[in-house]
């Protein structure tokens, strides 16, 4: 089974985004994220994901990020965020997959400093 179809079958369906939509970016999080991180977790009403982050920018505003060290995610609930969070599902999985060993020097959001601050290892 797909990461997509469980997705949906846990979740339900999804909003799409428009094809009009502004830019999606995938990217990992760094230190000027934090606050953007912080926003997401209370919309969100989850803790912040921790350790390596990935986002989804959506013309220039995070809308959903996931930890790669644990899969915990959040998103922004008032967004059409559902397939974000399940395409960041499946980047993490292949990044996990890909990158085993090598993930130490990518940017870290470190779980003693708290989540809300970042910190680059």
């Amino acid at each position: 089974m797909s990461t997509t179809t469980f997705i949906k079958r846990i979740l339900g369906p999804t909003q799409r985004i428009d094809a009009e939509s502004p830019p999606l970016t995938l990217r990992y999080a760094d230190a000027g994220d934090a606050a953007a991180l912080d926003r997401l977790a209370l919309l969100d009403s989850q803790r912040a994901p921790r350790g390596v982050v990935l986002v989804a920018e959506v013309g220039g505003e995070l809308w959903a990020a996931i930890s790669l060290d644990d899969h915990h995610a959040v998103a922004d609930p008032f967004r059409p965020t559902g397939e974000l969070v399940a395409l960041l599902v499946q980047r993490a999985r292949q990044l996990r997959r890909s990158s085993l060993g090598t993930l130490d020097r990518v940017p870290r959001v470190w779980p003693e400093a708290g989540y809300d601050r970042a910190a680059l290892s």
